[in-house]
């Protein structure tokens, strides 16, 4: 068999092994290991691929930035930082039409700076932000897919571990990914506002005002919801790895730092809640450092394939612009978005797809970003939206056909988002080229 017969059928194996519900990393250790022995010829060599990627995940510096940023997150969780941040712009903007599922979307943007994780403002969200949008009358479809969508939206703000584990395999800056993830968050967290307000007043009845605050009830609410001293931890953090005081890893243990300070002054850390969240950060870790080192086996049979020149190759033979290009690369992701969580497909897809992408002249921190919110799309796109199915885990009351209704105003917010990007990439790469050239 040719390279590229072992490439496409390591692929067709993988996807089966997915639908049977084999987990991702073990479904790419094995197809990884298994082929190649077909192109390296000896058992030996094959494994050898196996043992390289373990110990190169496991003692890499420049891994050592995700268990940092993780921990951030979970201590944040732990001490039930999320609730108060919902509440505090609930206060702020929730009088107006629509105004919790703003607060809901601004809360998730906020909670994803210092957690970056989806699940976790999934499950945060359905537990604080329902049960309010339930109370003054909001319509199921926007307060569950307001949630899904801001989820997913939380995985594009730093700390992002989908841009991590991005610039990790793609061998790009983390510093310049993370701040390119800002303004391109900032801007979906626009687009998405913008979504509610057109859905409120094309169905006033999606979204009744509710109580308008005093300016002393606002005030009380920013205060206890301790938003300056997260923005502060947020600006340490991640200014100080901006400004090349930090290297990625020490602005995640500085964001630690600064979120344990937090949890002393608002009186919510405890014993277990740092053995909490050490033992979620733990497990996290353990997760994502078995799925790069399946990624970096399934990476190197790909390489030795030749699959990334074929596809290159297939493209210029074809003659497709560069639009056509991202064109046929975002079908792609958008198909497996549905299937794959985040942080998989990056690993899985980006050695294929990164070489094509820049011959094409395509930036690379502007393909991660692109990247990243293709497959925020696909985790709220039927069949299978983690984000869809994860919130109507948690809101047992709403059947998930309802959120995925729900989810089709913010699936063209996103579609809109990645039309922006492609037109104004600046978007994703002014920042990081202003601040760090």
């Amino acid at each position: 068999m040719t390279g590229l017969t072992v490439g496409i059928l390591s692929i067709v194996v993988f996807l089966i092994l997915l639908f049977l519900d084999v987990p991702v990393h073990v479904g790419m250790m094995l197809c990884g290991v298994v082929f190649s022995i077909f192109l390296v010829r000896t058992p030996k060599s094959a494994i050898t691929f196996l043992s390289e990627a373990f110990f190169s995940s496991f003692t890499s510096y420049t891994t050592s930035v995700m268990p940092m940023f993780l921990l951030m997150g979970s201590l944040a969780a732990e001490s039930r930082l999320g609730d108060d941040l919902f509440d505090c712009f609930a206060a702020v903007i929730g009088h107006r039409k629509g105004g919790l599922a703003s607060a809901t979307m601004v809360a998730c943007a906020v909670f994803g700076a210092i957690c970056g994780s989806a699940a976790a403002t999934t499950a945060l969200m359905s537990r604080v932000a329902y049960p309010q949008m339930k109370k003054y009358n909001y319509k199921d479809t926007l307060s569950c897919g307001g949630i899904s969508a801001g989820s997913a939206l939380s995985i594009l703000i730093p700390p992002s571990m989908s841009l991590i584990m991005y610039g990790l395999t793609a061998e790009a800056s983390i510093s310049k990914l993370l701040m390119g993830g800002i303004l391109t968050g900032i801007v979906l967290l626009v687009v998405f506002v913008v979504v509610i307000k057109i859905w409120t007043v094309i169905d006033p009845q999606v979204a009744p005002a509710s109580r308008k605050c005093t300016g002393k009830e606002r005030w009380q609410a920013v205060r206890q919801g301790g938003i300056i001293e997260i923005l502060i931890v947020f600006a340490l953090s991640m200014g100080g790895m901006f400004a090349g005081w930090f290297t990625p890893t020490e602005a995640g243990v500085v964001g630690v730092a600064g979120m344990f300070i937090v949890s002393l002054i608002f009186k919510r850390f405890s014993f277990k809640v740092l053995w909490n969240s050490v033992i979620d950060t733990l497990i996290m870790s353990g997760m994502m450092y078995v799925m790069m080192v399946g990624a970096t086996c399934f990476g190197k049979l790909f390489t030795i394939s030749g699959i990334p020149t074929a596809i290159g190759n297939l493209a210029a033979n074809a003659h497709l612009s560069s639009f056509g290009i991202i064109m046929m690369i975002t079908l792609v992701y958008l198909i497996l978005g549905c299937f794959i969580d985040s942080v998989p497909l990056v690993l899985l897809m980006t050695p294929i797809f990164l070489p094509v992408v820049q011959m094409a002249g395509f930036d690379a921190i502007w393909f991660g970003c692109y990247v990243v919110v293709v497959i925020e799309l696909g985790s709220v796109t039927p069949p299978v939206g983690m984000a869809c199915y994860t919130c109507a885990g948690i809101v047992r009351d709403v059947p998930v056909t309802r959120i995925f209704k729900g989810a089709i105003p913010f699936d063209i917010g996103f579609v809109v988002m990645c039309i922006l990007l492609a037109l104004f990439p600046g978007i994703a790469t002014w920042l990081p080229n202003l601040v760090m050239g």
